[in-house]
């Protein structure tokens, strides 16, 4: 019987956040950069609920993971808004024309 440790959720936390980070800096669109942003909180709540499993320190995992939960959603809702009006000025969600909008 095949069990999964403590390890085996922090390689694949680490992976994700490896993805979410080369997301974050190579994507060139406001979409690619927050899928990038999730997979990076949602490695963050994989440690939280891992750690809290196996006892690792005082914290209580499931509580923070449902907390960054939350502070996600709030962000990706401002982000989506943020990007439709820039959308809406530049008619492109490419970043690297952020630069056009201060003149």
């Amino acid at each position: 019987m095949l069990t999964v440790g403590l390890n085996q959720y922090l390689i694949l936390a680490a992976f994700m956040f490896c993805c979410g980070l080369f997301s974050m800096i190579v994507k060139r669109n406001a979409i690619g950069i927050l899928i990038g942003v999730e997979l990076v909180l949602n490695a963050a709540n994989i440690n939280l609920v891992a750690f809290a499993r196996y006892q690792v320190g005082e914290i209580d995992g499931q509580i923070a993971a449902i907390f960054v939960i939350v502070l996600a959603a709030a962000e990706a809702a401002v982000a989506i808004a943020i990007f439709v009006n820039y959308y809406a000025n530049l008619a492109t969600i490419d970043v690297d024309q952020g630069s056009r909008l201060s003149g």
